[in-house]
C-alpha cells in the first residue's frame, strides 16, 4: 500500500507563508532541492489544492522556470511526470497534462487511491494537508526547516489537532536548512 505523505517546507517556527503571503524566504539551494528531488522522484501522484496547484502548476506551464539549473530541470520532469489531483471547487480546468479536478477531498476515495497506487503519494497545501490529518490519512510528515522565523502568517501543520510523530530520518544541510520525516502514530 502506498503512503500519503505530507511534505513541506517550512520555517523554523512553523510556517508556510509569512504574514504577507509570501514564501520566498523558503527557497532551497541545489543541495536541498536536489535531496526533495530525490524524494519525491518515484511519487505515485501529487494531491494539492487549488492554491498550490496554480503555484506548482509554473513547472509544466513556464518552461523558463525549469531552464534556471539542471535540479530545476529534473524536478520539472518528476512533476510533469506524476499524476495531479485538484481539489477545488472553483477551477474548472487545468492547465497541466497528467491532471484531474475533484470537487470535494473525500477520504474514503483516497484510502483506495494509497490501495491502488503503484507509487507514494504526496499531498502539498497546509489546508488540504489538514484535511487528511483530520481524516487520519497521513503516514509520513516530511518538513524541511529553513534557518528563520517569520513570526506569523500560514502555519505548516493544524493548530486543532494533536499530532502523535514518531522521528524516522533527519538530516542536516550545509545551507542551515534541516530535513526532519516523521510517521505519524494512532
Amino acid at each position: 500500500m502506498a503512503k500519503l505523505i505530507y511534505g513541506m517546507l517550512c520555517s523554523l517556527d512553523g510556517f508556510i507563508e509569512d504574514s504577507g503571503g509570501k514564501f520566498d524566504w523558503a527557497a532551497p539551494d541545489a543541495e536541498v532541492h536536489q535531496f526533495f528531488n530525490d524524494l519525491v522522484r518515484s511519487a505515485g501522484a501529487f494531491l494539492y489544492g487549488r492554491r498550490m496547484y496554480e503555484t506548482m502548476s509554473i513547472w509544466e506551464t513556464d518552461a523558463s522556470f525549469a531552464s534556471h539549473s539542471a535540479v530545476a530541470a529534473d524536478f520539472a520532469q518528476i512533476w510533469q511526470a506524476a499524476e495531479k489531483i485538484v481539489y477545488s471547487r472553483t477551477l474548472r480546468s487545468v492547465a497541466t497534462r497528467r491532471t484531474r479536478i475533484e470537487p470535494t477531498f473525500d477520504p474514503e476515495a483516497v484510502r483506495q487511491l494509497k490501495a491502488s497506487s503503484a507509487g507514494d503519494l504526496f499531498i502539498g497545501g497546509a489546508e488540504l494537508a489538514s484535511t487528511a490529518f483530520e481524516a487520519g490519512l497521513i503516514d509520513e510528515v516530511h518538513l524541511i526547516l529553513s534557518p528563520i522565523s517569520v513570526g506569523s502568517g500560514k502555519r505548516c501543520l493544524p493548530t486543532n489537532l494533536r499530532l502523535r510523530l514518531e522521528l524516522e530520518d533527519e538530516r542536516r544541510f550545509d545551507s542551515g536548512m534541516v530535513y526532519l520525516r516523521y510517521r505519524t502514530q494512532p
